[in-house]
């Protein structure tokens, strides 16, 4: 039995197809596109297949490995075979025009257990791959999106019913309107208001308060706010990524979140000159800490982010962090990724910027990219550069 109704399903994927084509508007004919697909999302994206054949592009169709293929690769192979990258791997990434993910798992919980040294050693022989997708993205010759499927594992993890969870993806994805598409281009017009009212505003630094929290982040030189362009279904956070390095104070994350088969709660992070010099979390502490020393840049931030209650439906928590990151409810949210930074996130063309370059404009660099949400009530100001201090976001919604 389908979860999601037939009709339900085409409109989700042009929702994807329409989130494609605005990540990157110069899509042309026999441009390829990876389609990507957990087993259980396979409906959905046999339906985006569909569809971009008939746009006249070629897609490449790849299923994910399953639950127990991941764990016995991680539990079962040397450090070789973690490091091994298959061969044209590296020709195909560099070819790729886009890229749709169709996240649909049938477990959370698998990896629980597994070395965390042996995923980061993976991770890390890996990133180059994503170094290049991000360099033709910068480019304008890639573009991508993702999507999560409903799914009983993330329902259940979720506390929710799967009816309860497929509603919320419903409603988040505006798949009962008419014409998704259209919607989702009403919001694209919004966020570009509040992106130009917030890029025009001569920032010097953030300070984000509420009860749990007290920080501090510096902007940076040449930056610029990004957000609803078509890259995540749905998707209605603003976000930069600021200089790591003058991060100072408190960041507390009271939503939960998994990762890497493990259940986190409650992470506070103490900050001094750019680096979380103090770690704790309610649940999983120990294993945030082995995040965090992936590489140099894990206890560094790499992404600031604000999402308006205004736009996202989005009330519950979902045990994902798609829809985690841009939950709306009663006080929206902002995030922190610790990790890697969006290089396009300069103000300029960051195509042409070389890795010191962005070294030295304090973007920060990691194997590791991974979101940390706060949904209290919280005061976000901005300090300009001329010492004005103004507010930008309180009870949940930009003050623009």
């Amino acid at each position: 039995m389908e979860i999601l109704s037939k009709n339900q399903l085409e409109k989700y994927a042009d929702v994807l197809v329409w989130g494609l084509k605005t990540a990157r508007p110069k899509f042309k004919k026999y441009d390829s596109v990876l389609v990507r697909c957990d087993l259980e999302g396979l409906s959905l994206g046999e339906i985006v297949y569909e569809k971009l054949l008939k746009l006249g592009y070629n897609p490449v169709f790849r299923v994910l490995p399953t639950p127990k293929m991941e764990r016995d690769f991680y539990v079962f192979s040397d450090e070789k075979q973690r490091k091994f990258i298959a061969a044209g791997d590296k020709e195909f990434y560099e070819n790729l025009n886009g890229n749709i993910y169709i996240h649909a798992p049938s477990s959370l919980t698998h990896l629980k257990g597994v070395d965390t040294k042996r995923q980061s050693e993976a991770a890390i022989a890996r990133k180059f791959l994503r170094d290049i997708m991000q360099k033709r993205e910068s480019a304008g010759r890639f573009g991508w999106t993702l999507c999560t499927y409903p799914t009983q594992e993330l329902a259940k993890q979720a506390k929710l019913s799967l009816k309860e969870y497929c509603d919320q993806i419903v409603k988040a994805c505006f798949l009962n309107e008419k014409d998704p598409a259209k919607k989702w281009s009403e919001i694209f017009k919004n966020s570009m208001e509040i992106k130009k009212w917030l890029n025009g505003l001569k920032i010097d630094y953030f300070k984000v308060s509420s009860d749990s929290m007290d920080l501090k982040i510096k902007l940076g030189e040449k930056r610029k706010f990004l957000g609803v362009s078509g890259h995540n279904i749905p998707s209605f956070e603003i976000f930069t990524s600021p200089d790591w390095r003058e991060t100072e104070g408190v960041y507390y994350a009271n939503l939960p979140t998994y990762r890497g088969g493990n259940y986190v709660e409650g992470v506070k992070l103490e900050f001094k000159k750019g680096r979380a010099v103090n770690i704790s979390a309610k649940k999983g502490e120990e294993y945030v800490k082995k995040i965090m020393a992936t590489d140099k840049g894990a206890s560094q931030i790499g992404e600031f982010s604000m999402t308006d209650k205004r736009f996202s439906k989005i009330d519950k928590f979902m045990a994902d962090i798609l829809f985690d990151e841009n939950h709306g409810g009663k006080n929206g949210n902002c995030h922190l990724a610790i990790g890697a930074a969006y290089p396009d996130t300069y103000d300029g063309d960051s195509s042409k910027l070389s890795k010191k370059d962005l070294e030295k404009l304090g973007f920060n660099d990691s194997a590791v990219h991974w979101d940390l949400i706060n949904t209290e009530n919280k005061i976000v100001k901005a300090v300009l550069k001329n010492a004005k201090e103004i507010t930008v976001y309180e009870n949940g919604m930009f003050k623009y």
